[in-house]
C-alpha cells in the first residue's frame, strides 16, 4: 500500500461502516498532546507540510480497494463503497515552528465522518513523531546559547524517512547545518561533514590522512583527531592545517572521552600554532543534557554535532497525542473516559504575551491582547497558499524561543507551561457532559 494512504485498518473498517449507515456529514476531529512528557517544558509544532500535501493528493483507487479486501479477507467488492473517496474537508492548524502547549490542539481536521476517519493515523504519525523532534532540537538550540548545532543523525534514526523529519525539524528549531545530502538538498539547507575514524584507520597514519583530504578538499577542512590521542591528533591536525595555511574556516573535531578537558587541551594546542581561528566541534552521544552541561563548564567548543539521541528523541520518543472527535454534524460531542477527557466543539487558541494561553470556542471574541494560533491551511481540499519558506518557520520558532519564560527554557527540570480554558468552553464541556450522562449513564455511574 502506498504511503499516500496508509491507514490502520481499523480506520478502514469504520469507514465502511459509517458509509454503509448513511454517516457521511461533516465531523470535526482535533489533534493534541494531551500532557507535556517528563524533562518537556514546551512543545515546537512541525510536521503539518506532509499532513496538508498527503490530504490535498488523498484519493482511494482500485489498487487501495484492492489492499484493503486482502487485508480484511473479503472479496473487493465488499469495499466498493470506499472507492474514489477523497479529502474535501477544511484543515486550520498551529504553523510549524510555533511553540504549543500541552492540552492544546494542534491541528483541527474537518470532513466528511469516513474520510476524517481514513486520515487519522497518517495526520496522527507526522504531527506527533515531527513535533517531538523539533522539540528536542529546539531544547538543544537553547542548551547551545547561541553556538552552531548541526544534525548528523543520518545513521541512526529509524529509517531514512525518520532521518529527513529529522534534519528538518533541525532546521526549523535553528540548526545551522546538517550532514543528511538528501534532506540538506530538499531543503535548501547547508549540508556539513567531516569524516570516520575509518578513514583515518585506512589511512594507518593521522598524518597522511589529513594530507590526502586535504589533496581531495581543498578547504575550509575538519580533521578527526580523536582516532588514537587526542592531543597527538590535534599536534598533527595543527601542524598539517599550518603548513597548508587553510586554517580559516577549518576544525577539528573530537568525538569521544570527556569533551570539556579534551576540547581545553586542544585549544591550548590550536592556539600554540598560531590557529586561534581553528574551531572545535564536538560530538559523540550528545543530546542537550550534555551540550548544557558543556557550555556552563565554559568548554572552548565552537560547533555541537548531535546525532542519535536528537535523531530519536531519545528521552521522550513518543508523545501522548491523540486524535478525538469533537463534533459530528453540529452536534459537539466528548470523551469521558478516566484521565481522558475531551473538550467538546472546535476551537482556537488565543496567545497573550508570556505564553498565556487560552483555548477557546472558534466562534469566542478573542481575548484581549491575544494573538490566534490556529490558522486555516486547506479549505474545500484545497491548499490554502503557497507553503511556508524554512527560513518563515525558523523565525518563527526563534522568535518563541527568545521569549520563553525562563523556567520553561530551562534544559534540567523545566517547568511545564499550561494552557486555560475559556468560560464559554468550559461551559459547553458541562452541558455535553450532563447530555452525555442523562443519555446513556445510569445513576451513580459517573454522576
Amino acid at each position: 500500500m502506498s504511503q499516500e494512504t496508509t491507514t490502520d485498518l481499523y480506520e478502514v473498517t469504520m469507514a465502511l461502516s459509517y458509509l454503509q449507515e448513511g454517516m457521511t456529514r461533516p465531523a470535526t476531529f482535533d489533534l493534541l498532546v494531551r500532557d507535556l512528557p517528563p524533562g518537556r517544558g514546551f512543545l515546537v509544532a512541525a510536521g503539518l507540510e506532509d499532513v496538508v500535501d498527503h490530504l490535498t493528493s488523498f484519493r482511494l483507487g482500485p489498487e487501495h480497494i484492492r489492499d484493503f479486501a486482502t487485508a480484511l479477507h473479503r472479496p473487493a467488492a465488499d469495499l466498493d463503497p470506499l472507492l474514489g473517496l477523497t479529502f474535501t474537508g477544511d484543515v486550520r492548524a498551529v504553523p510549524e515552528g510555533q511553540v504549543v502547549l500541552g492540552g492544546e490542539p494542534l491541528l483541527e481536521l474537518t470532513a466528511p465522518l469516513p474520510v476524517a476517519q481514513l486520515v487519522e493515523s497518517f495526520v496522527l504519525n507526522q504531527i506527533s513523531h515531527q513535533t517531538a523532534l523539533a522539540s528536542k532540537a529546539a531544547r538543544c538550540t537553547l542548551a547551545a546559547q547561541g553556538r552552531p548545532v548541526v544534525d548528523f543523525s543520518l545513521r541512526r534514526t529509524h529509517g531514512t524517512e525518520a532521518a529527513h523529519h529529522a534534519a528538518r525539524a533541525g532546521a526549523i528549531a535553528g540548526f545551522s547545518a546538517t550532514s543528511n545530502v538528501a534532506a540538506a538538498t530538499a531543503l535548501g539547507f547547508p549540508a556539513t561533514g567531516t569524516m570516520a575514524h575509518s578513514y583515518i584507520e585506512a589511512f594507518g597514519e593521522e598524518e597522511a590522512a589529513f594530507r590526502a583530504f586535504a589533496r581531495t578538499h581543498p578547504g575550509p577542512l575538519t580533521f578527526l583527531t580523536d582516532t588514537y590521542q587526542t592531543a597527538q591528533g590535534t599536534h598533527t591536525a595543527a601542524r598539517v592545517l599550518r603548513a597548508l595555511d587553510v586554517g580559516d574556516g577549518s576544525a577539528i573535531r573530537i568525538d569521544s572521552g570527556d569533551l570539556a578537558t579534551e576540547a581545553q587541551q586542544a585549544r591550548h594546542i590550536l592556539d600554540a600554532y598560531g590557529l586561534g581561528a581553528v574551531r572545535i566541534v564536538a560530538s559523540g552521544g550528545l543530546d542537550e543534557y550534555a551540550v548544557d552541561r558543556l557550555v556552563e563548564a565554559g568548554a572552548p567548543i565552537d560547533v555541537y554535532a548531535v546525532g542519535t539521541r536528537v535523531g530519536v528523541s531519545s528521552d521522550a520518543p513518543a508523545l501522548d497525542s491523540a486524535y478525538k472527535l469533537v463534533e459530528y454534524d453540529g452536534q459537539p460531542v466528548m470523551k469521558l473516559s478516566a484521565a481522558k477527557v475531551t473538550d467538546p466543539g472546535r476551537k482556537q487558541i488565543h496567545r497573550q504575551d508570556g505564553f498565556r494561553d487560552v483555548v477557546a470556542l472558534a466562534d469566542e471574541p478573542p481575548v484581549p491582547h491575544s494573538r490566534p494560533l490556529m490558522h486555516p491551511v486547506i479549505r474545500n481540499g484545497v491548499r490554502l497558499g503557497p507553503p511556508p519558506s524554512l527560513r518563515d518557520m525558523r523565525a518563527r520558532c526563534a522568535a518563541d524561543l527568545r521569549t520563553l519564560p525562563d523556567e520553561a527554557r530551562r534544559i534540567a527540570d523545566p517547568a511545564p507551561l499550561h494552557c486555560s480554558t475559556s468560560p464559554a468552553l468550559r461551559e459547553l464541556s458541562e452541558r455535553v457532559r450532563q447530555r452525555i450522562q442523562d443519555a446513556f449513564l445510569p445513576p451513580g455511574n459517573g454522576r
